[in-house]
């Protein structure tokens, strides 16, 4: 079963049994142990990898437990505190976990209510747990953006390099996003008057302060609601109009890849990478990165396909992705220099191809 299908079963599980769970213990069982099971893949029935009420005196704090460790031989990957289905989750209510995040050699923890699951690392300090969370999986509304890497905690993917290295990635990403969030939706002075000073030479008395705010909040909110209205009508041009090119049906096509791709990306030709495609590239790259370096499988886009480069190669192609017609397509090349063409339903479809892709990229080693 793919990571997708994984956290969707339970979060259909988590929808249909919320309304009845009603203590820690319920959502531990109801919950968290299939997370622990069905997505990180581990057996929480072998008391070598997953240990319930996990004890270790700690200073003066004797016989603190915290509520899961999973372990692999000796050493630690995550420690995981529990709390009940519906209940907040803050930091601060977690202070073992902490503690034996900090006196353990685990790099990783989990702080869940059985619906969020808040993963944390030490980028901030060595053995010290960050106080921001570097991953939120809500099955009550999943980000599919977010499963490759989930993917990179599971029992058969964990590599606590790559997921350090893509941790710090997310952390700062979600902290940027939070950040402009915060600026778009009400925007401080600061950002008022960086903005105010782009557009005029006027002096930010108390009155013209007051009046760019408003300007900079409308503007914010007509931008956004023009890009929605812009994917909105995106999606509708590729419903109506025919496709641009022939459908075929998935068979190999041998692909010119002794040339450099013609169809190289501009400032001003008009090629737009979507989410769609950036998704698809963050699934293909976490299925390679078991096989060769996360910063070795490269995105570029083009007005055809966006195409997915080994070490930024043209001529390593590793996949290309048709996402501008109706059915989907994903081509991916054999050691021969063919490409194998695939429908697919949904952008996640694309881990049905894992052996595939990852044949592909050992082929450059």
């Amino acid at each position: 079963m793919s990571i997708t299908q994984s956290i969707e079963t339970l979060a259909a599980k988590v929808k249909d049994l919320k309304p009845i769970i009603e203590t820690e213990e319920a959502t531990k069982t109801a919950f968290i142990i299939p997370f622990i099971s069905t997505v990180l893949g581990y057996d929480a029935t072998d008391p070598r990898e997953v240990i319930p009420e996990y004890t270790a005196d700690i200073g003066v704090k004797k016989g603190e437990k915290v509520d899961f460790a999973i372990k692999s031989g000796e050493d630690f990957r995550f420690l995981i505190e529990c709390k009940k289905i519906g209940e907040p989750l803050s930091i601060d209510h977690a202070k073992q976990l902490i503690r034996y995040f900090n006196a353990t050699d685990t790099e990783f923890a989990i702080l869940t209510n059985g619906e969020v699951y808040e993963f944390y690392a030490q980028l901030d300090a060595v053995n010290r747990m960050d106080e921001r969370p570097f991953m939120t999986i809500d099955l009550s509304n999943i980000d599919p953006r977010v499963l490759p890497y989930l993917e990179m905690c599971t029992k058969s993917k964990f590599d606590s390099d790559t997921i350090t290295t893509n941790a710090e990635q997310l952390k700062y990403i979600a902290e940027i996003k939070k950040l402009l969030s915060g600026f778009l939706k009400e925007p401080s002075p600061e950002w008022v008057k960086f903005i105010a000073s782009k557009i005029t030479s006027k002096r930010m008395t108390a009155q013209n302060l007051e009046a760019f705010t408003t300007l900079v909040a409308t503007a914010s909110s007509q931008l956004l609601k023009d890009e929605a209205n812009r994917r909105l009508r995106s999606a509708q041009d590729y419903d109506d109009s025919p496709t641009t090119l022939p459908e075929q049906s998935p068979q190999a096509t041998t692909a010119d890849t002794s040339s450099p791709v013609q169809e190289e990306p501009g400032a001003d030709n008009g090629i737009i990478t979507t989410d769609e495609e950036i998704e698809g590239y963050s699934i293909i790259r976490a299925i390679c990165c078991s096989e060769v370096p996360a910063t070795d499988v490269v995105i570029r886009d083009a007005k055809s396909y966006c195409a997915i480069l080994y070490q930024d190669n043209n001529r390593k192609p590793i996949a290309r992705l048709y996402f501008d017609r109706k059915t989907p397509r994903i081509g991916i090349f054999d050691a021969d220099k063919k490409e194998h063409m695939h429908d697919l339903n949904v952008v996640a479809d694309i881990y049905g191809f894992a052996d595939e892709l990852r044949a592909r990229v050992k082929s450059f080693l």
